[in-house]
């Protein structure tokens, strides 16, 4: 089964954010768009160059009213060494949680058991708690941040705009399409 359309399960995690360790739960999520952005491990190699390119691109996700939460099997603690550690994700703002018992891995379908880490999951969250985007890769294929912000800009605009949906490689402003018994065929 498909976790599209299915709301988060709760949860309660730490989160290391702003030089403080603050508690993250499912009603985080609720009220406005989230991402959660699932990497298998602190202290590694990919890992901290998706982190930096989401932190690079933070504020343009802020402008949407998204809130980014990177998500590891890793402890809190784990993330607040790193960001003293590295210069990537020194330049991390959004929360950092840490999911030791892999409960978050697991309610997302990320986990993989045999190593306790987690794959590389992105989940866009709409403001009601429901999974919009589900994106998973191996471990050894990055993200790229910019693919993300589109992919949230339209599922913003297909949310606002009911009837409509964006076509591939859709960006703000150009033309989407109304599904109609008079375009089956003509695309």
């Amino acid at each position: 089964m498909s976790l599209i359309n299915t709301e988060v399960k709760p949860f309660t995690a730490t989160a290391y954010h702003n030089g403080k360790f603050v508690q993250v739960t499912e009603a985080d999520l609720k009220g406005k768009w989230s991402a959660i952005v699932f990497y298998p491990a602190d202290f590694t190699f990919v890992c901290p160059t998706e982190l930096e390119d989401l932190a690079d691109l933070y504020p343009e996700f802020q402008k949407l009213g998204v809130e980014i939460y990177g998500v590891s099997c890793d402890t809190h603690f784990a993330h607040k060494a790193w960001h003293d550690t590295s210069e990537a994700i020194k330049k991390v703002n959004y929360p950092l949680v840490g999911d030791p018992t892999a409960r978050l891995a697991r309610n997302f379908e990320v986990l993989i058991e045999e190593e306790g880490l987690a794959l590389r999951g992105t989940f866009l969250i709409n403001p009601e708690g429901q999974i919009k985007l589900c994106e998973i890769h191996d471990n050894g294929i990055g993200r790229d941040a910019s693919e993300l912000l589109r992919k949230v800009r339209a599922a913003q605009y297909v949310a606002n705009h009911p009837g409509e949906v964006c076509p591939a490689k859709w960006k703000e402003g150009e033309a989407t399409l109304t599904p109609s018994l008079d375009l089956v065929g003509k695309i």
